[in-house]
This record gives C-alpha cells, sequence and structure tokens, in this order.
C-alpha cells in the first residue's frame, strides 16, 4: 500500500468523504453504461451521504463490516460487507461496495479494504459489472470466479462472483 495509507474502519463522520468516494468511483465504473442524468444528479452526493451515515449509524446495518482506506486524512477508498442477503447461500460474506479513488489504483488500498470487511479465509460473494476487466481481474486474483448467476440493475449487468 502507498506510503501514508491506512485502512480503519469506519466512523459516521467519515460519511461525507464516503458519499464522495462512492459517486466518483460510480461516475468512473459507469460513465456510458448509466444515464448521465443519474450521474449528474445534483443530489447524488447528498444522497450517498445520507445512505452512509445511515449504515454506519442505523441498527438494521449493524451486522455489517465498514471499512475506509484514508491517506493524509482524506478517505481514498471504501468497503462494506454484511450476511449474505439470499437465505440459500453458501458463503457468509456479501462484499456489498468496494472502491478505490483512481489515483490510488494499483496502490494496494483495495486488497487492504477487502481484507478488512471479509475474512480473506470465509467463503463470500460478490456482485461485479460486466464489463469491468480491472475489477474482475482484482477479484479473479483474490479467488473469486462467476457462478453463472447474472442480473441487471439501473441498466448495468452484473455477474455474481463467489470465492467457496
Amino acid at each position: 500500500m502507498q506510503r501514508g495509507t491506512s485502512v480503519r474502519h469506519a466512523r459516521p463522520a467519515d460519511a461525507p468523504q464516503m458519499a464522495r468516494v462512492h459517486v466518483d468511483g460510480w461516475r468512473q465504473t459507469y460513465r456510458g453504461a448509466v444515464p448521465d442524468a443519474v450521474l449528474d444528479d445534483p443530489g447524488l452526493l447528498a444522497f450517498r451521504e445520507r445512505f452512509w451515515h445511515g449504515a454506519l449509524t442505523d441498527e438494521r446495518w449493524a451486522r455489517n463490516v465498514v471499512a475506509v482506506a484514508e491517506c493524509g486524512g482524506t478517505v481514498v477508498g471504501i468497503a462494506m460487507a454484511g450476511p449474505p442477503q439470499e437465505p440459500e447461500a453458501s458463503w457468509r460474506v456479501l462484499l456489498h461496495v468496494l472502491y478505490v479513488d483512481a489515483a490510488h489504483h494499483g496502490s494496494g488500498a483495495a486488497a487492504e479494504l477487502l481484507d478488512a470487511v471479509v475474512d480473506p479465509s470465509a467463503p463470500a460473494a460478490l456482485w461485479v459489472a460486466d464489463p469491468n476487466p480491472r475489477a474482475q481481474a482484482f477479484y479473479r486474483k483474490h479467488g473469486f470466479s462467476p457462478d453463472g448467476h447474472g442480473r441487471t440493475e439501473d441498466g448495468v449487468r452484473e455477474l455474481r462472483w463467489v470465492r467457496p
């Protein structure tokens, strides 16, 4: 990981910076797949900030693990994982979110975030946009592979990847 970058559990005070990383990640990843009107909505940042504040304070989210990567006091990456949503799931944890600012891609922050929210030895699953070769290569390197299930949400095709 880059010098000066660290990973820690997220706190409610992180919500504004987490929202920025989340929205920037969406814009970098989904531009062209999601309508510009959605990605450029002036209320998107405030919406994500409310989401993150709730995720860090609401009891309904208490079983989730949320972490941030910081560099120089600025949040540059976010991750959240929690119990599986599918009752028949063979995995113990579902990775909900993992984004790192483009300027920090390749720094090791994503791997540290993944390990902070998902035990590396635990069976896990996630949904990844398709195509998204960079993310898919990252998840493959960390033991995940597609299991043949797909879905389309908000116009974005996603594939479920699992790690036994």
